[in-house]
C-alpha cells in the first residue's frame, strides 16, 4: 500500500506570466526552486509546440536544476520526443492533446492509439525514464495502457471536479475503483486537472493506499496569489497528509 501521495507542482502558469510581458520575471527557474524548497516533491512542465507558456529553453535550465522529480508532460511529436530524450527526466507523460488546444481536455484512447504509445514508451524506457498515459476511468482503457508497456496512468480528473459540489462520493467512486484496478494489474497511479485545495482532500482519503502522485498548476498557482507560495504548497501537502485528515 502506498501510505504517501506526492505533489508535483506545474509551473506552466509562471511561464505564462512572464511570456505575457517578456524577459525573465517571474523566473521559472526561481520559482521551481522555491516550489522544492517550500515542499513540493517534483516539478510538472508541459510544453506545447507553440511555446506560449513553457518553452523548449525552460526544459534546458529545468532539467539539471530541478532535485525532486522532474515530470515533462506532453504529446509525443517528433520534437516532444527529442526534448524529453535530451533532457531525461524522472517521468514523462504523454497527454493527448494536439497542437491549439487550450489544455488538456480527454484522456488516451489507448486501444485506438496502442502501436504509437508501445513505440514511444519502449524508446523512453530504453532511456531509463518512468512513463505514465494521461488517461480516463475506463477499465478497459487502463488495461490497454499496461499493454503499451506504461509504467502508471496519470487519471484525469476534470469529472471529478465538476460534479464534487453536487455529489461527492459518486463523483469520486469511478477514480476509486480505476486506481484500485490499475494497482491489481501492476501500474502506477497519478492523477490531475482541476485538484484543488476545496476537492483534493476528500479525493485523497477516498484513494488513499493507491495514489502516487497528483500534478497541480492552474489552481494552486492561483491560491499563491492570495495565499503565498510557501503556505499555499503547505496546505496542498496537509491534503494529501492522513494525519492532517479530520
Amino acid at each position: 500500500m502506498n501510505d504517501h501521495t506526492k505533489l508535483s507542482v506545474n509551473i506552466n502558469k509562471i511561464a505564462t506570466l512572464r511570456n505575457a510581458r517578456g524577459g525573465d520575471a517571474p523566473s521559472v527557474l526561481k520559482v521551481a526552486l522555491d516550489c522544492e524548497r517550500f515542499g513540493a516533491e517534483g516539478i510538472t512542465v508541459h510544453p506545447r509546440p507553440d511555446q506560449r507558456h513553457i518553452r523548449y529553453s525552460d526544459v534546458a535550465d529545468l532539467a539539471p536544476a530541478v532535485t525532486t522529480e522532474f515530470n515533462i508532460e506532453g504529446y509525443p511529436n517528433e520534437e516532444f520526443i527529442a526534448l524529453v530524450l535530451a533532457h531525461r527526466p524522472a517521468q514523462v507523460t504523454l497527454v493527448p492533446d494536439p497542437p491549439g488546444v487550450l489544455t488538456s481536455n480527454a484522456g488516451w484512447n489507448a486501444i485506438q492509439h496502442k502501436e504509437l504509445l508501445t513505440e514511444v514508451i519502449s524508446t523512453f524506457k530504453d532511456a531509463g525514464i518512468r512513463t505514465s498515459i494521461f488517461i480516463e476511468t475506463d477499465h478497459e482503457q487502463i488495461a490497454a495502457a499496461k499493454a503499451t508497456g506504461a509504467d502508471r496512468i496519470e487519471l484525469y480528473t476534470e469529472s471529478y471536479a465538476v460534479s464534487y459540489a453536487k455529489d461527492r462520493a459518486a463523483a469520486v467512486a469511478p477514480y476509486v475503483s480505476s486506481a484500485a484496478f490499475a494497482k491489481s494489474i501492476g501500474l502506477g497511479v497519478n492523477a490531475g486537472h482541476d485538484l484543488n485545495l476545496e476537492n483534493l482532500s476528500f479525493f485523497s482519503q477516498k484513494l488513499h493506499g493507491t495514489l502516487d502522485e497528483v500534478s497541480i498548476g492552474h489552481a494552486l498557482i492561483a491560491d499563491a496569489l492570495y495565499l503565498g507560495l510557501h503556505n499555499t504548497i503547505q496546505q496542498y501537502r496537509n491534503c494529501l497528509n492522513p494525519t492532517a485528515w479530520k
